[in-house]
Formats: C-alpha cells, sequence, structure tokens
C-alpha cells in the first residue's frame, strides 16, 4: 500500500516515499524473482493458479505524482499497479489531510495518460469520505457513483475499490458488492476479510530490504485469515 512517490521532507502520516527509495524497493522486488502487478491482475492470476511470484502494488488517494514519478519506474522494471482515484475532486489536493503539505491529485488528463500506459484505474471513492457508519445516500454516491465516474475517465472497466482512511463495516462491504466490483482493499480488516476487503501491508519510506522482507512476514502472520484470499499470501515466505 503505497500513497504519494515523491521527495517531501515533510510528511506527518508517512504517506510518501521518495522516488528514489520506490525505485529501491522495485529493484528489491526484482531481486527476488518477484514482479509488482495491479491487484486485477493479481486476482486474475490466482484463479488460473498463476499468481507465484506476483506482488500487487497499490496506491492510494489519486496522487499527480503516480502519473509523473510512479509510473516510469513501474515500466522501467516492468511492472504495473492499481492507483485508487477521486472522481470527485479532480485536479483538486488532499484537503482531508489537516496536518502535512497539499498534494495536488490526478486530473481527467492524468487518469487518461495512466490507463494508456497499462495501469489499472480503481475507485477511492468520490470524495475521500469513511465509509464507516456512513448513510445510504452517502454509500450509493461513493460506491455506484465512483465507480460509473472511474470508468468513464479511464475508458476501461473499475473493478476495484479501496476504503478512505481503511475504514469499513459490515454495511459499507455490502455496498461495494452490491455496487459491482470485483474486489476492494482495506488497510487491516480483521474479521471482515475477504475479497471485498483485502489486507495490505503499508509501505514507506523507511523500508529497505530488511523492513520489506519484515513486513512480507508479519502480513502473513497477523493480518491474513487462512481462509481468505489476501494480496502478499502468494509471495510470504519466499525469501
Amino acid at each position: 500500500m503505497y500513497h504519494s512517490i515523491s521527495d517531501s521532507p515533510d510528511d506527518p502520516y508517512r504517506v510518501t516515499v521518495s522516488p528514489h527509495r520506490f525505485e529501491e524497493q522495485l529493484r528489491w522486488l526484482r531481486s527476488r524473482g518477484l514482479r509488482g502487478v495491479s491487484v486485477r491482475e493479481l486476482l486474475d492470476a490466482h484463479t488460473l493458479g498463476l499468481a507465484k511470484g506476483l506482488v500487487g502494488l497499490t496506491f492510494d488517494d489519486g496522487y499527480r505524482d503516480f502519473a509523473s514519478c510512479a509510473v516510469p519506474l513501474l515500466r522501467q522494471y516492468g511492472c504495473t499497479g492499481t492507483v485508487f482515484v477521486l472522481p470527485g475532486k479532480l485536479g483538486q489536493d488532499n484537503d482531508w489531510d489537516a496536518e502535512g503539505p497539499r498534494r495536488t491529485l490526478l486530473s481527467a488528463e492524468d487518469i487518461r495518460g495512466v490507463a494508456a500506459a497499462g495501469m489499472e484505474v480503481a475507485s477511492h471513492g468520490m470524495h475521500h469520505v469513511s465509509l464507516r457508519g456512513a448513510d445510504e445516500s452517502t454509500l450509493q454516491e461513493e460506491t455506484v457513483s465512483s465507480r460509473e465516474a472511474v470508468e468513464s475517465l479511464s475508458g476501461a472497466p473499475a473493478d476495484g475499490f479501496c476504503y478512505p482512511y481503511g475504514h469499513l463495516d459490515a454495511r459499507s462491504v455490502r455496498a461495494v458488492r452490491e455496487a459491482g466490483y470485483s474486489y476492494a482493499c482495506g488497510v487491516d480488516p480483521g474479521s471482515l476479510s475477504s475479497r471485498f476487503a483485502l489486507p495490505r501491508a503499508h509501505i514507506d519510506q523507511r523500508d529497505t530490504a530488511v523492513r520489506l522482507f519484515a513486513k512480507q512476514v508479519l502480513h502473513r502472520m497477523r493480518r491474513v485469515s487462512p481462509s481468505d484470499l489476501t494480496i502478499l499470501e502468494q509471495t510470504a515466505g519466499r525469501s
């Protein structure tokens, strides 16, 4: 689970990975015989029994630096990824963050560009609002309306959804499923873990090779129910 790929010393929420560190992380994956892919590609490969060596890479919030910094490096290392965008805030900024720097979000043109570059474009809702305890009108707009908007922008099916802040409950999971998505990502959904609440490992600037390996192992031990389909279980334990 990535967010912003940029050089920013002001990072109170630890959502920034510098391009240099990101390249090191991609190089680490490739040196271990692993390849970063979109969640859609990972799940399709899992269905076919071909997911060995694949790691799902996700980028929350849809920052413009995904297009300018992340995509060139992903392509350089033969990887893809899933970017979760906010169609209700195109070209605006992360005004939901009370502290830290303002970061520009992807525009409509940016989204078309990253889709053309082979990246999966999926939904992060319309406006980055928490869905935990949300009313029916909000759930409808943030799931159904956002899916329609993302598909219109990218020109491709919006298969995936990502819960803002990682907040979810049984109602929001059901709303995502009923909106027609084929999967959804959380952070640490616990007992709600499923294809519609996939757990992910947070990655930040501090994650060198040793920390990446530890997170790979801990994700399997602490966040994965044996009966659930998850993103990283395919690669856990391959050292």
